[in-house]
């Protein structure tokens, strides 16, 4: 197929943290551009959006998301959303994936072909994995019912073991480095049944591993520089999104 309208719906995922562009001095780049920018090549009049802010729920994504995207009338449309929830403790997962369900089944309606994701395995990367860990592999079994039922186009990053490399990550643990997204990019365009370069799928290095001393040490500036900021914001109703707008709000070509 040859999709004319691409609009990308999430948080921080989506919107390419922590893949700087070497374009846009400030703006990250990500799986969803690098997508779109393979795409153009082979399809005239390709217009793309992206309307993912960094850390946005899944309701605020549906509410400030969803119906702006159904009204540029994509006909390709991705959404990730989900990963922000299942870190909170509040977070009911059955629940999670009614709403999913529901939003699935709205943006198929529309006739446009849909991707869905199961996430990279981060669990063992971050504290509290015993909390996180069935959370993540409830959403991750329900995506793929949801994608079987409505006919979406699934991603399935969870059964991708490259990912286990730190070196797929940034360094605050939680969000893709530039080859991550690459990979990301690789996976979403095969689902599309497009062929991605294939430097995309090549696997850096594993990082040298460290001596327990110094790995330690790493651990304690991770938290102070990444762990403690984030329990800030959620001890203060704060998200790392706030006064963030889309860096695509509309559909402009490539």
């Amino acid at each position: 197929m040859a999709w004319q309208r691409y609009v990308a719906l999430g948080d921080s995922f989506t919107e390419g943290l922590d893949d700087p562009d070497p374009a846009a001095p400030g703006i990250f780049r990500g799986w969803a551009d690098l997508t779109a920018s393979e795409l153009a090549r082979t399809t005239e009049d390709f217009r793309y959006a992206n309307l993912a802010i960094r850390g946005r729920l899944y309701d605020a994504i549906v509410a400030e998301q969803v119906d702006p995207a159904l009204a540029m009338s994509p006909d390709l449309i991705s959404f990730a959303a989900g990963g922000n929830d299942v870190l909170r403790r509040s977070c009911d997962p059955v629940a999670l994936m009614q709403r999913f369900d529901a939003t699935i089944g709205k943006l198929r309606a529309t006739g446009a072909d849909v991707l869905v994701f199961r996430f990279a395995n981060l669990v063992d990367r971050l504290p509290g994995a015993k909390l996180i860990g069935p959370r993540v592999r409830y959403l991750n079994d329900a995506v793929g019912e949801v994608a079987a039922k409505y006919d979406a186009r699934l991603v399935d990053l969870w059964n991708d073991r490259e990912f286990d490399n730190p070196a797929m990550w940034s360094i605050d643990r939680l969000h893709l480095a530039p080859r991550g997204h690459e990979r990301v990019a690789a996976h979403v365009l095969t689902a599309l049944d497009v062929k991605p370069p294939a430097e995309w799928w090549e696997s850096p290095a594993y990082p040298r591993k460290r001596s327990w001393p110094i790995a330690r040490a790493h651990d304690v500036r991770w938290a102070g520089t990444h762990l403690a900021p984030w329990i800030k914001r959620r001890l203060t109703g704060r998200s790392s999104g706030d006064g963030i707008t889309a860096k695509r709000p509309t559909l402009s070509s490539l």
